[in-house]
C-alpha cells in the first residue's frame, strides 16, 4: 500500500506512537486521517486533513460511532493501549481483564465494525502495533504481555479471514518507545517515530510482520530455541 491518498483512522492518536503515525501519515501525503482517542479534545494536530473522533475501546457505542463517521477509510492504525503494570498471580484481577479487554476485545471491536468500510474500499490495510512481549514475559509485565499475545494471535487470525476481501493485516512488534506508556522502563528505548516509519515502509512492501528494533529480533530468534536459555540470560541482562 502506498500511504499518498489514502484515509487513515489511528487509535490513541493523542499521544505516543498513535500520533507519531499520525504526523508520518501526514507527511507521506495522507489525504484524511481520523485521530482517534477517548478525549478527542486533548489532541493537538494543527492539519485541515486531520478529523478528532472519540474513540474508547472499552466503549463499543463509541466505536461503532467512529465506524459510522469514518466509512470513507482505507488504512485502520490500531495502536490505543494501556499497561496497569498488574501481576497476575497477586495482582487486581479487575486490572488483569482491563488490559485483556483493551488489547483484545476492544482492537476486534473496531476491526469488526470497520471491516465493512474497508471491503466497500478496495479491502485496504490494517496495522495492529503488538510487542515483543507479545513473546515472552519480564517480571511486573504479565497482564500487558498476555493481553499482546492474545492480540498477537488475534492479528494473525484476522489475517486470515479478512484475505478474501483484499485486506492487508500487519503486526508491528517492538520493545520499549520512549513515550508515556514506558515512562518506568529504565532500559533503552527507541524513538517512538520509528515505529509509524518502519511500519508504512512494511506496507509499501506488503509485509504482514514488521520487526521494529533489534532486542525484538532477538526475542523472536529466541523462540526456536530452549526457552529456560532466553530467560536466564533475560535475567543477567536485568541484573545489570
Amino acid at each position: 500500500m502506498d500511504v499518498t491518498g489514502q484515509i487513515a483512522l489511528v487509535t490513541g492518536a493523542n499521544r505516543g506512537i498513535g500520533r507519531q503515525f499520525v504526523l508520518e501519515l501526514l507527511e507521506r501525503g495522507a489525504s484524511k486521517v481520523y485521530a482517534t482517542a477517548r478525549r478527542p479534545e486533548s489532541l493537538d494536530l494543527d492539519d485541515p486533513r486531520v478529523v478528532p473522533l472519540r474513540l474508547d475501546l472499552l466503549d463499543h457505542e463509541s466505536v461503532a460511532a467512529a465506524a459510522a463517521a469514518a466509512q470513507d477509510v482505507t488504512l485502520l492504525i490500531n495502536n490505543a493501549g494501556i499497561a496497569t503494570g498488574a501481576t497476575l498471580v497477586t495482582g487486581d484481577l479487575a486490572d488483569v481483564r482491563r488490559e485483556l479487554d483493551t488489547h483484545l476485545w476492544g482492537t476486534l471491536d473496531v476491526i469488526r465494525e470497520l471491516r465493512p468500510a474497508l471491503a466497500a474500499n478496495g479491502g485496504g490495510a490494517i496495522v495492529n502495533v503488538l510487542s515483543a512481549l507479545s513473546w515472552f514475559v519480564a517480571p511486573g509485565t504479565g497482564s500487558y504481555a498476555i493481553a499482546k499475545a492474545a492480540e498477537w494471535s488475534m492479528t494473525n487470525g484476522v489475517r486470515l479471514e479478512l484475505a478474501g476481501q483484499g485486506t492487508l493485516v500487519q503486526g508491528v512488534l517492538l520493545g520499549a518507545a520512549d513515550t508515556a506508556i514506558a515512562a518506568g522502563y529504565d532500559g533503552p528505548k527507541i524513538d517512538p517515530r520509528e515505529v509509524p516509519r518502519t511500519s508504512l515502509d512494511g506496507l509499501a512492501a506488503g509485509s504482514i510482520e514488521v520487526i521494529v528494533d533489534d532486542w525484538t529480533a532477538m526475542v523472536k530468534a529466541s523462540l526456536a530455541g530452549d526457552p529456560a536459555a532466553f530467560y536466564a540470560e533475560l535475567d543477567a541482562l536485568l541484573a545489570g
